[in-house]
C-alpha cells in the first residue's frame, strides 16, 4: 500500500498546492476522521476541501471516529503512545476490505510540524510505503496573517508548545518563541511589562481571528476573543509568536 500524506493547510482550499491537488486526484481512498460532535466543522472542512478539488469519480471517501485520548494516565507520553496505538488501529479498521492500494489522509497544516500523522503511520502493520505532501503551517499563515517575519536578523526562534512555556518557562538563548498547542493562554504565566505578542485563530480561513500588542495590553483582549470563539465554535485552533525585549 502507498500512504500519502497531504498537507492542507489551515483548511482554507486556497492554500492547496498543486501538488496536493494531483495527489488527492490519484488516490483510491481517502480517511477522514471525525473527532465528535463538537468539532464536526473539522471533518466537514475536509470534505469541503474534497468537494472543490477532488474530480476522479473512482476516489473513495471514507469517515472514522477518531479516538479520545486517555487523560486519567499519569504519564504524558505513555498517554500519546496510546492514543496513537489506537488511532492506528481505527486506520487499520477504516481501509480494511477496502482493497485500496493508494491512501491519503489530509493533514492540518504540514505533517511536519507538532504533528504526529507520521509517528502513527509507522505503527502501521504491514508497513506502508509513505509520501508526503508539504503544507502551509499555521506559523506561516499566522505571519502572514500580521504581515511580520518570524525572526530577527540572524536570529534564532523556538517553536513550542503552551505546555512548556508553563511548565518550563521562557527557553534560554532566544528572543522569539511561536507557541503552538497552548490550550491555557500560558502567556499568562510571563511578566507581560517584557514582550510582544502576535496571535491568531483559524488563521488562514474566512473565520480568522488576529490581535497584536504590547502582552501588558492586549492580554486579557485574547483571552477574551479565544474564549468568546471557541463559545461560538465549539473548537478553536489558534497560534501566537512572542518576541522578549532586553
Amino acid at each position: 500500500m502507498h500512504l500519502t500524506l497531504i498537507g492542507i493547510g489551515t483548511g482554507n482550499p486556497e492554500h492547496l498546492t498543486l501538488q496536493a491537488i494531483r495527489a488527492i486526484n490519484v488516490q483510491d481512498l481517502i480517511l477522514i476522521p471525525r473527532k465528535g460532535a463538537g468539532k464536526a466543522d473539522l471533518a466537514e472542512l475536509r470534505r469541503a476541501i474534497c468537494d472543490e478539488v477532488l474530480t476522479n469519480a473512482q476516489t473513495q471517501i471514507v469517515e472514522f471516529d477518531l479516538p479520545v485520548r486517555d487523560e486519567t494516565t499519569a504519564d504524558y507520553r505513555q498517554r500519546v503512545d496510546d492514543w496513537h496505538d489506537a488511532i492506528a488501529l481505527a486506520w487499520q479498521s477504516a481501509m480494511s476490505g477496502r482493497n485500496a492500494q493508494k491512501v491519503a489522509l489530509l493533514v492540518w497544516g504540514d505533517p511536519s510540524l507538532y504533528d504526529s500523522t507520521l509517528r502513527i503511520a509507522s505503527r502501521l502493520h504491514p508497513q506502508p510505503q509513505i509520501e508526503v505532501i508539504p503544507g502551509i503551517t499555521s506559523l506561516q499563515a499566522l505571519t502572514a496573517a500580521h504581515a511580520i517575519p518570524v525572526n530577527e536578523i540572524g536570529a534564532p526562534f523556538v517553536v513550542t508548545t503552551g505546555r512548556r512555556l508553563r511548565d518550563e518557562g521562557w527557553p534560554e538563548g532566544v528572543e522569539t518563541i511561536a507557541v503552538m498547542l497552548d490550550g491555557t493562554c500560558a502567556f499568562q504565566t510571563l511578566l507581560p511589562e517584557t514582550y510582544h505578542i502576535w496571535w491568531g485563530g483559524y488563521v488562514g480561513m474566512k473565520e480568522q481571528i488576529i490581535c497584536q500588542g504590547p502582552l501588558s495590553e492586549v492580554s486579557d483582549k485574547i483571552i477574551a476573543m479565544r474564549a468568546e470563539a471557541r463559545e461560538n465554535h465549539g473548537w478553536i485552533m489558534d497560534i501566537y509568536l512572542l518576541r522578549k525585549h532586553f
